[in-house]
């Protein structure tokens, strides 16, 4: 029976066997990719350049984007690489360092989206109260939490995991390193290290996912009481983009980790999986931005000013080409036929 010791590589899930249809998952795992890369990309320099946009719900919108970037840079890429040279390999460093920078990324934008519903509960509930209590420190305190949090999670998870040794091979039913496929190889005695680290992880992602709902009863309870209609429709487009990605998140990544484990479930295992790591860090930026009219035109604006400056520098180019045209002109035209 092989070890951890003895195991220098894992096998991952290959999405198809054909070459074609491998090829067809590359082009369409790069589109998302590179939708991920543009949106979030876009929300941070928005964020960052535009001063309408430094206000506390902005910060970790910005944090979460930084996230969103981590999470899908720690497994796409990777996976594009086997379908694109027809591998299936990846070394046993390279494994534990995917699940490390994973679960330090997902772990940290679940703690962020806690804090972010905070930050919504005392925007609606307690708005007199707001800028004393989520000011700019509180706000990097609790950004800091979050990224803390889910660093120390990821090391305690990842240093326990790889500790537990292989009894079952080094094959993988799934598209990058995850936790639950890693756990099936392990010896079963020493899986209930594990099994301790993961109830209390559990048990933390759960107390986090009662904060935000007894947040929202809350918010919802104070939104139906503002008399106005547009008062109403103010407050609640700024709690719907976050409950809609906190539902996504929680459900998916509650069916990655508690639904049966078999073999029939390989294929259920591959888009729950896509759910939760890839899908997010592409359609988060759409959900905030479609109801979030100051962060709409940031980006109206960030897109105006990339419009007007290729046309200045194409007019530059242009200047430039006739410039050192018209004496080539004047000399050949000078020039005796």
């Amino acid at each position: 029976m092989p070890n951890s010791s003895s195991v220098s590589e894992f096998l991952l899930l290959a999405f198809a066997d054909t070459r074609e249809l491998q090829l067809l998952h590359f082009g369409l795992f790069l589109g998302i990719y590179l939708a991920a890369l543009l949106g979030n990309g876009l929300i941070l320099t928005a964020v960052a350049c535009d001063h309408r946009l430094h206000t506390p719900m902005d910060f970790f919108l910005l944090n979460l984007a930084l996230l969103d970037l981590g999470c899908i840079s720690t497994t796409l890429p990777k996976a594009m690489a086997n379908a694109l040279w027809d591998t299936r390999a990846i070394s046993y460093q390279g494994c534990a360092a995917q699940v490390f920078f994973f679960l330090s990324f997902i772990s940290a934008e679940y703690y962020t989206l806690t804090v972010m519903s905070y930050d919504r509960y005392v925007a609606i509930c307690k708005p007199l109260h707001y800028g004393s209590v989520v000011g700019s420190r509180a706000c990097a305190q609790m950004a800091a939490a979050a990224w803390g949090s889910g660093l120390l999670n990821a090391v305690l998870r990842t240093a326990t995991t790889f500790s537990l040794p292989l009894c079952q091979g080094n094959e993988l039913d799934q598209f990058f390193c995850e936790l639950p496929q890693i756990l099936k190889p392990s010896c079963s005695v020493s899986f209930l290290r594990e099994v301790g680290l993961i109830v209390f992880s559990v048990c933390l992602a759960f107390g986090c996912f009662v904060f935000i709902v007894l947040s929202y009863v809350q918010i919802f309870r104070a939104v139906l009481k503002i008399p106005s209609e547009q008062g109403r429709h103010k407050a609640f487009s700024t709690c719907l983009p976050h409950l809609a990605v906190v539902s996504l998140m929680v459900s998916t990544g509650i069916f990655a980790y508690l639904k049966p484990s078999s073999k029939s479930y390989a294929s259920l295992d591959l888009v729950v999986a896509v759910l939760y790591s890839v899908v997010p860090a592409a359609m988060n930026p759409l959900i905030y931005s479609m109801r979030n009219k100051e962060l709409k035109d940031a980006l109206r604006k960030l897109f105006g000013y990339i419009y007007s400056s290729l046309i200045i520098e194409s007019a530059q180019v242009e200047v430039i080409w006739l410039c050192s045209f018209q004496p080539m002109a004047q000399l050949l035209g000078s020039q005796p036929l």
